[in-house]
């Protein structure tokens, strides 16, 4: 047998060393943030390279009886993680490869090591024997970490009992806070919620969960959680246990009890007391308690280990700035009240700035209120101090980032992903995934993502956004039912307002849509939202005098709301409808106001795309060079507004010497890269013009004479009410069909779509440019 050598203990790939010994993985020298389990993982793929590891084989490894996590979830979790700081893509991985049913593969090219360090090695030997000794001795090291880290699991394993399961929810009770110090009050709870929120065993259920469950008991929002009232809440949310705590001091220093409880038979399950040395360890203390309960409750004590950030770290060492953030979010999520909760999201990030959450919390708030520019700035804060937060908080704002900042959905829905593999009972990154998949125009994986989310946490939002995907596939009986269920249980009503208005006008509901806007009156941000519909709905049918004044109110209620975006985005939709409807001047008009409001993402681009139908070339095509500069990244900008805008401006303008068919055979060219999100929902404000590509491309098709496809464009809009909505296109297309027909030959169709077009527009203002051209080319087919 050859005489061993000194080998490294560095295994390098690329610009990667990995430290067997010292469980590091570094870039280029810098340490990359990878944890115990997912380092492992990736230890033994290397060691394997080129091999297929088979999940079982992973399992047998690494994850012993003892973890009760489940290793399903813990196995996607760390290959999810170790892709993530190798920035590999599943889809086209260049280190680890997926093989579906079978296992995972390490593709990338190991450098085999230098001599000079610590580890033996043994020199090189005949072919069949030379892998066996390295992989025996990576293994041997790996066996040691896995040791040292899980033998404290297997005691505890074997000595408690389990009193919850993964399947059970738990329920918090207000603190009992006996100290008279004002500053607990709340800001425990919230605490408590953000460190047991870590745990991908425990579930809690949600605050709007809560106060849905407190308006069935009859109870008001603002219901103080008392273990009497918890408890009742408790057994109707269908819940396992609930967590009382108490906070009572002894001189200065504080003594804190947590007991979780059955609430069918009132018997504790587990409880925790720990005592601080002073009010400043009270957060400290806190965590710890936390931590323990986490334990005697049945989670592994991996876990545990593994997603115990500390409170002051994952959220604020200030208790003032935590009772700031707790009243934002009693406002934002339980009352539904996003407006009143910012003012105290401000407070909480002004008494402590490097609070994280509180800033990911105020920017959820901006987007909800139509404000994305606002919410961008605070997801970016957010996203700075991600470093500081829990695992839980930073796929939460690490997806948000994606989605809202950069734009990029690819990397959002892989990142949400991550968050619903690593917490499967959470509702949060499903319902954003069932958004993602809306924008993409994967409709199906869509409600499929909506019912999940819904069956996880019905709430008011996940509600709506289920309403939103069946309106999306026209499935309307089946948004209607699911409005109604909301409705029985009581769900806070405001955010239907919009699906039922929606849903009301796609069957014609005349009184239906009328009780929806009474309902908004004295809602200023709710109110100005309808007006901005009621003038699309004007619009609509030709009424575009009447389209005009509920567009002028809609901007001057924004604005007294202190709305920023808001009133930008509909005098955005105001010049598209005039461009559309063939009023140039008006447009620009429109167009001016609107970009001296807010120069955001999706305002520029309704400016734009009304300046390109108005035939405003310079301008138009300057503020589409800014928005592809501006947002590199942006799916909806890289894949459907630059493309549309950029295809009009083809069609309308034609280089010297080129005929007007040229142009548009370019444009319907620009074009295509649209196709795969054309039937997506865009934007993420107030304007959000779907199915745009299609209608531009239909017009390019008319000027190439090409009317069978162009008629196909056309009726892809009528077939997809849904999605077109109250967008004046959605009218537009009947004319464009007309027109199509009459290229085709086909008078019979041609006459009939005009009438269908006249019809609709029986009541619209005669002067209407686009009207007049209509009713010539109708009478032209008598």
């Amino acid at each position: 047998m050859s005489s061993p050598v000194l080998a490294p203990t560095r295994i390098r790939f690329d610009a990667f060393e990995l430290d067997a010994a010292s469980g590091e993985l570094r870039k280029a020298g810098f340490l990359l943030k990878l944890q115990p389990q997912p380092f492992r993982v990736l230890l033994l793929l290397i060691e394997r390279a080129g091999q297929v590891v088979t999940r079982e084989e992973i399992q047998r490894c690494l994850w012993t009886e003892s973890t009760f996590v489940d290793f399903e979830n813990g196995i996607n979790f760390s290959i999810n993680q170790i892709r993530a700081a190798l920035t590999d893509n599943a889809e086209k991985p260049r280190y680890i490869e997926t093989l579906p049913r079978r296992g995972y593969r390490f593709i990338g090219t190991v450098e085999h090591p230098s001599p000079g360090s610590t580890v033996l090695k043994r020199k090189a030997e005949p072919e069949r024997e030379r892998a066996a000794p390295r992989r025996r001795l990576a293994i041997a090291s790996l066996a040691a970490i896995v040791a040292a880290t899980s033998a404290a699991g297997v005691y505890f394993h074997f000595h408690r009992a389990r009193p919850l399961t993964e399947k059970d929810t738990v329920v918090l009770a207000d603190f009992t806070n006996m100290t008279g110090d004002a500053v607990f009050d709340g800001t425990l709870r919230q605490g408590l919620e953000i460190q047991l929120e870590q745990s991908p065993f425990l579930s809690l259920i949600s605050e709007s969960r809560v106060q849905q469950t407190l308006r069935l008991m009859g109870k008001p929002p603002d219901t103080r959680l008392t273990p009497e009232i918890t408890r009742d809440l408790c057994q109707r949310a269908g819940s396992k246990a609930y967590i009382g705590s108490s906070i009572t001091n002894l001189g200065n220093d504080y003594v804190i009890g947590l007991d979780a409880v059955n609430c069918s038979t009132g018997e504790s399950l587990a409880k925790e007391q720990v005592q601080a040395t002073g009010k400043e360890k009270v957060l400290d203390a806190l965590g710890r308690a936390a931590g323990k309960l986490r334990t005697k409750l049945g989670e592994s004590l991996n876990t545990v280990q593994a997603f115990d950030t500390p409170i002051e770290q994952a959220t604020t060492a200030s208790l003032e700035a935590l009772q700031a953030y707790s009243l934002a979010r009693k406002l934002q999520i339980g009352r539904n009240d996003k407006a009143g909760a910012v003012p105290f999201f401000q407070r909480a990030v002004s008494l402590d700035p490097n609070f994280a959450m509180a800033y990911a919390s105020l920017a959820s708030s901006y987007y909800n209120l139509g404000e994305p520019s606002l919410g961008a700035y605070n997801t970016r804060k957010a996203y700075n101090l991600r470093e500081r937060v829990s695992e839980r908080e930073k796929l939460y704002i690490e997806s948000h980032y994606h989605h809202f900042v950069t734009g990029d959905l690819v990397k959002a829905r892989q990142a949400y992903e991550l968050w619903a593999q690593t917490y499967p009972r959470d509702a949060g990154p499903r319902n954003q995934l069932g958004i993602v998949y809306l924008q993409l125009g994967q409709t199906e994986k869509a409600l499929a993502e909506a019912r999940e989310t819904n069956r996880l946490a019905p709430n008011t939002m996940n509600y709506s956004n289920l309403i939103m995907s069946y309106l999306f596939l026209n499935s309307l009986k089946e948004a209607r039912a699911t409005a109604e269920e909301a409705q029985a249980n009581k769900i806070n009503p405001d955010d239907l307002l919009f699906d039922l208005y929606l849903l009301g006008f796609l069957q014609n509901d005349e009184a239906g849509m009328e009780r929806q806007v009474a309902l908004s009156k004295g809602k200023p941000e709710i109110e100005a939202g309808f007006l901005y519909e009621e003038a699309d709905r004007a619009a609509y049918s030709g009424q575009l005098g009447k389209a005009r004044e509920f567009s002028r109110r809609a901007v001057a209620i924004a604005k007294q709301a202190k709305q920023k975006e808001a009133p930008a985005s509909f005098e955005a939709e105001s010049a598209l409808r005039e461009a559309l409807f063939g009023n140039a001047a008006e447009a620009r008009t429109q167009a001016a106001a609107a970009l001296g409001l807010s120069t955001g993402r999706d305002v520029q681009y309704g400016a734009a795309l009304a300046l390109a139908f108005a035939s405003d070339l310079s301008r138009a095509r300057v503020l589409a060079d800014d928005l592809a500069k501006r947002f590199p990244e942006d799916t909806l900008v890289q894949f459907n507004y630059l493309p549309t805008t950029r295809a009009q401006l083809t069609f309308v303008h034609n280089h010297p010497g080129e005929s007007s068919r040229t142009g548009a055979s370019k444009a319907i060219e620009i074009l295509r890269a649209a196709a795969p999100y054309e039937l997506g929902l865009p934007g993420g404000s107030a304007f959000t013009p779907a199915l745009y590509p299609v209608y531009v491309r239909g017009q390019a098709c008319l000027a190439e004479r090409q009317g069978g496809e162009a008629a196909t464009e056309f009726q892809k809009i009528l077939d997809w009410p849904g999605v077109v909505q109250t967008e004046p296109i959605g009218a537009l297309a009947r004319l464009g069909l007309g027109r199509a027909y009459v290229l085709q030959g086909d008078t019979a169709k041609a006459n009939a779509a005009y009438r269908d077009f006249l019809a609709l527009w029986k009541d619209a203002d005669p002067d209407i440019p686009i009207l007049k051209e209509a009713k010539a080319e109708y009478a032209k087919l008598q």
